[in-house]
């Protein structure tokens, strides 16, 4: 989910009751009245003041319920909050746009880009996946002749084997007649060395036929030679390996009897192989045989492999809703493992014709399935920026495609739009928290109802998300990995069948938390799980904003500012006080409540702000 930027710190007397909410909105609403956004300067008298003329008379409001106006100081009605003076020089504005100074524009941190279109080279897709055999490479050791295995000369998978290294050896009955008959040939045309022409003939005769015997059982001429210069028969024959790999599974045993043909062992070459990605239906456009691709694997960190795009599947997965990407790699050092995970970015292909037009990630501020923009305003005295409705395509990368509502070489913002929409909201315009209700039907989206009978298979998702939650706060670690691994099968369980819109929204939203709840179940310490916990966290507040709370008791958003170093950190829990998954016990308390979802209610545009109190002091 979109994180808040950086705001300038709230002044020592701010009210307590703000302070305890601890609502992005509310404490970005009240920076944009306390600085008024460059509109007044602290200090400087007022153009009435200079020319002694009363100040017009001046409208409080509260910054969580912008439809609250009075013209004296007090507290707001709804919520008890203290209200907060609307920005002098607001009436320079229409409702619905937001006008600026340079020193506003600054403080506030907007930055705008142009409206662009995608690049020849086409967009960046990131799959996940895991390292895996090249199955071209595969090979079995097998029995050339049936026997009981006497002994097993490579007992352990993982072992490498060269090429006609010796792996088994063999009793065999068949064998040793065989070669018995071999030895009497030979020493009868020994003996009638001296004879007859014709006695000589039908004892070489003889002899050809016991090698030709050998030779049907399997027997290489090498082998043979050695065997007819023998002085007694073998009881046991060598089984070699015809190939050089690495034994990736041992199927004999000792002592067993095996038939003419039985597997031994297979191996396989691991300095060949294969990355296998999952695709969603909505990266396939963006796939193709022959595209670059730079891979990451967590065991190598800071190294970018390189590979291509060797197979895509054309059939879907009717169960996981995926195809599977195959990239070939070479693997000369054996680095790679097979079962690793790869996390892999596809640049699109390069194409003719007219590219998407794009605008960067940052830009959106999304409620449930709408998305809006701030734009900058063409032509205007001093910097000025709308909202507008927009719709989106499917992230690629570090951008969105837009589908309609922007023009290319229109200006949006990048940065700072969180901003600008507070300021919108607390003087009562047309922000993201104040339009009608997502679900209705806007100008440019036609809303998504949560399709019947997903919120049955999305509950048991955010189950164990929240068991997850609890046992980090617990510093519970294998409580945690086993509710994750309860979150990856609740992931796999769900068979969403419903419209093409519905699935195109939740399809991100699953590969991301089967991407993030993998690693965090396979993460080497509770630390790591709860790095990976807050890309987790991210996906489930996306899920609660697009389909609503699927369970039947009341979630709530917090938030801690101290989580990984002061960059700070949300997450979702059932509890109604504070209950910290990123520092557990040592500081189980610290954060604050943003915002709750009652079932069935979606967290942009339905959740409730936390009463005053219930935020958790910080704890240091």
């Amino acid at each position: 989910m979109d994180r808040a930027h950086t705001e300038p710190s709230i002044e020592p007397e701010t009210p307590r009751a703000l302070r305890a909410l601890g609502v992005g909105l509310g404490v970005l609403a009240l920076v944009a009245a306390g600085f008024g956004l460059g509109r007044c300067t602290a200090g400087e008298p007022s153009a009435h003041e200079a020319h002694g003329e009363a100040a017009p008379a001046r409208n409080y409001t509260c910054s969580m319920h912008p439809q609250v106006r009075q013209t004296e100081p007090g507290t707001c009605p709804l919520c008890g909050m203290d209200l907060v003076p609307v920005g002098e020089g607001a009436g320079e504005a229409s409702e619905a746009r937001v006008v600026l100074d340079e020193r506003a524009r600054a403080i506030a941190g907007v930055r705008t880009t142009r409206v662009r279109r995608l690049s020849a080279s086409g967009a960046t897709v990131r799959l996940l996946g895991r390292v895996d055999y090249d199955e071209t490479t595969f090979a079995a050791v097998t029995a050339w002749i049936g026997g009981r295995i006497d002994r097993l000369h490579v007992d352990a998978t993982g072992v490498e084997v060269r090429r006609g290294q010796v792996v088994a050896t063999l009793y065999s009955p068949e064998v040793l007649a065989a070669h018995q008959d071999l030895l009497t040939a030979r020493r009868q045309l020994e003996r009638l060395a001296g004879g007859s022409e014709l006695s000589r003939t039908a004892a070489s005769a003889g002899l050809e036929a016991a090698r030709q015997r050998l030779r049907l059982l399997g027997i290489p001429d090498g082998e043979l030679a050695r065997m007819e210069r023998a002085e007694r028969p073998d009881r046991q024959v060598s089984i070699r390996s015809p190939f050089a790999g690495t034994v990736i599974e041992r199927v004999a045993t000792e002592g067993a009897y095996v038939e003419t043909g039985a597997t031994l062992y297979r191996v396989a070459d691991l300095t060949r192989l294969w990355a296998q990605l999952d695709a969603y239906e909505s990266d396939l456009a963006h796939l193709e045989v022959g595209q670059t691709v730079e891979l990451g694997v967590e065991a190598l960190p800071g190294e970018t492999l390189e590979g291509r795009v060797a197979f895509v599947d054309p059939v879907i997965d009717a169960r996981r809703r995926t195809a599977r990407v195959r990239i070939a790699l070479s693997n000369p050092d054996r680095r790679l493992r097979p079962g690793m995970f790869v996390e892999a970015s596809v640049r699109g292909p390069e194409g003719g014709g007219a590219q998407p037009l794009v605008v960067p990630a940052s830009a959106p501020l999304f409620t449930g399935r709408r998305s809006i923009v701030y734009v900058e305003v063409p032509g205007a005295e001093r910097p000025t920026y709308e909202p507008r409705v927009v719709r989106l395509g499917p992230r690629a990368g570090d951008v969105y495609p837009v589908v309609a509502g922007l023009s290319e070489g229109e200006r949006v913002v990048s940065e700072g739009a969180f901003t600008l929409d507070a300021d919108l909201q607390i003087r009562g315009g047309p922000s993201m928290m104040t339009r009608a209700d997502d679900r209705e039907r806007g100008p440019l989206d036609d809303a998504i109802r949560t399709p019947a009978g997903w919120d049955a298979g999305l509950a048991p998702i955010v189950d164990a998300y929240l068991a997850m939650q609890e046992r980090l706060a617990a510093d519970d670690e294998a409580g945690a990995r086993e509710a994750t691994g309860a979150l990856l099968d609740a992931l796999a369980a769900f068979r969403p069948d419903a419209p093409a819109d519905a699935l195109r929204a939740w399809e991100p939203i699953a590969r991301h938390l089967a991407m993030h709840a993998r690693l965090a179940r396979d993460a080497a310490s509770i630390e790591a799980m709860r790095a990976q916990f807050e890309h987790v966290s991210e996906q489930i507040a996306l899920l609660l904003r697009t389909f609503g709370n699927p369970t039947a008791r009341p979630l709530a958003l917090a938030f801690c500012p101290m989580a990984f170093d002061n960059r700070g950190a949300e997450w979702v829990q059932a509890r109604e006080v504070v209950d910290n998954a990123y520092f557990g016990s040592a500081m189980r308390t610290c954060g604050s409540i943003r915002a709750t979802v009652a079932p069935g209610a979606h967290l942009a545009t339905e959740a409730l702000a936390a009463p005053p109190g219930r935020t958790a002091e910080h704890r240091h």
